[in-house]
């Protein structure tokens, strides 16, 4: 499978690795070109790593001829991709991925809050972050979003798992100062304090970057909203990540709780929680005011279907999003999400898609898991995409992984047709490898 590498301690450079299969890489947003056109396909095609970035990629036989002493790993038919980039995850969730339905509120009290008033036990927080992460991987997920809880315990677990994986996540502190368990609960000068030590000592180090995290309206008062917008002002250039307009309930438990306010997103607004770097996860029951404020701030929106239908949230409008200016990523919501797989995902949000009237193209599919998701993260240029200078995070994706995917592939007339089957069918049986930062993981 490999070629010997060769001595490169002597010259002093960085050994290289190239890697083989098929290759599919954008080369246009699917949304505004023909999405059949969006990308490059390379039948037979090479990528070449040096120190953990991607630095050239081209044809295989011209690779081979011109790097000839790098290391070779030929994955024969597969195809490679850039890692799946999840754009909103709770990884405290794990352990009660898939517990038995529910709406909304019940599931937070009944499954999620009493999972998370476990993460002040660090060690149960390492554990946990360390078995989510390994899960993502093998599903070819490197880079996520997530968040974790009102510990900070669970945030520096978070990091140090990614940190030892080579992964670039985003992650922060939940804050929370009302509707939920004492054992969860903050106040808005602590939420800021210890958002503001966990900044400093996470954003930026290596692959890491900090999120402001307020869980959503209703378990934060207006004076902790407010301390979150101040922290968030003075570091702009992290992110900010919560709920909006996940459920019906919701909505009218938010106008309950602030009548003042003209909908759901302005009470993020009166508070500065609104803007380029902003994360709004699920965002499915918008008014046309709140549409237009979304497109016009640069603020970007979560797609995550497999929880908008687990617990009968509703049908997200993707298409209409996007074409009204809107920046969209695509998620697992682990764990009100029903699976771990961004394939999985991927498949969801084709139906949910269809059930809405608009038909995605697999194209729109797989730029949401990759280069979409990672313009919502502000982090295109490091990840979701094959481009020189990019993060060597690349998956090999087996297009034949069971039989009932290899039979409709081997009818594929083009390379979507032949990926669709594993967007709608595929599982971790799919990823055949996983690099992350130029490392194999898988």
């Amino acid at each position: 499978m490999s070629a010997p590498a060769s001595p490169d301690a002597a010259s002093g450079a960085a050994p290289e690795t190239l890697l083989l299969g098929q290759i599919l890489d954008f080369t246009a947003d699917p949304f505004s070109s023909p999405p059949e056109d969006s990308a490059r396909h390379l039948s037979r095609g090479g990528i070449v790593l040096r120190g953990g970035r991607i630095t050239e990629i081209g044809p295989a036989a011209r690779l081979i001829e011109s790097h000839a002493s790098a290391r070779r790993v030929d994955y024969g038919a597969a195809l490679l991709l850039p890692g799946f980039v999840d754009a909103h995850a709770h990884y405290p969730q794990t352990g009660i991925i898939a517990s038995w339905g529910k709406r909304l509120i019940d599931w937070l009290e009944g499954y999620t809050f009493p999972e998370e008033s476990r993460f002040g036990d660090a060690l149960y927080a390492a554990t946990i972050a360390g078995r989510y992460l390994d899960l993502a991987i093998a599903n070819g997920t490197t880079t996520i979003a997530s968040f974790c809880t009102s510990h900070p315990e669970s945030v520096t677990a978070f990091f140090q798992a990614a940190q030892a994986r080579g992964m670039a996540v985003v992650g922060g502190k939940v804050a929370m100062d009302r509707n939920a368990p004492d054992a969860l609960k903050d106040t808005p000068e602590r939420a800021y304090d210890e958002s503001k030590a966990l900044l400093q000592r996470w954003h930026k180090q290596g692959r890491a970057r900090y999120a402001i995290t307020p869980r959503f309206t209703p378990t934060s008062t207006e004076a902790q909203l407010e301390a979150m917008g101040a922290l968030w002002a003075e570091h702009p250039d992290c992110a900010m990540q919560t709920h909006l307009s996940e459920q019906v309930e919701e909505i009218a438990w938010v106008k309950e709780l602030c009548p003042e306010a003209e909908d759901y997103l302005a009470t993020y607004e009166k508070h500065r929680l609104i803007g380029p770097g902003a994360l709004f996860g699920h965002a499915i029951h918008l008014t046309d005011r709140e549409r237009a404020r979304l497109a016009e701030s640069g603020s970007a929106v979560v797609h995550c279907p497999t929880s908008n239908t687990f617990i009968g949230s509703g049908v997200f409008d993707a298409a209409g999003l996007v074409a009204g200016g809107v920046e969209v990523g695509l998620a697992t919501d682990t764990g009100g999400g029903s699976s771990f797989s961004m394939l999985r995902t991927m498949g969801a949000a084709y139906e949910i898609s269809q059930l809405n009237g608009a038909v995605l193209h697999p194209a729109h599919l797989l730029w949401l898991a990759t280069t979409g998701s990672a313009k919502a993260l502000r982090m295109e240029a490091e990840v979701g995409t094959l481009a020189p200078g990019s993060a060597a995070d690349i998956i090999a994706v087996d297009l034949a992984s069971t039989p009932a995917i290899a039979q409709r592939a081997a009818r594929a007339r083009d390379i979507w047709e032949a990926l669709f089957p594993t967007m709608m069918m595929g599982d971790d049986r799919a990823v055949k490898a996983v690099w992350v930062n130029g490392v194999s993981r898988r």
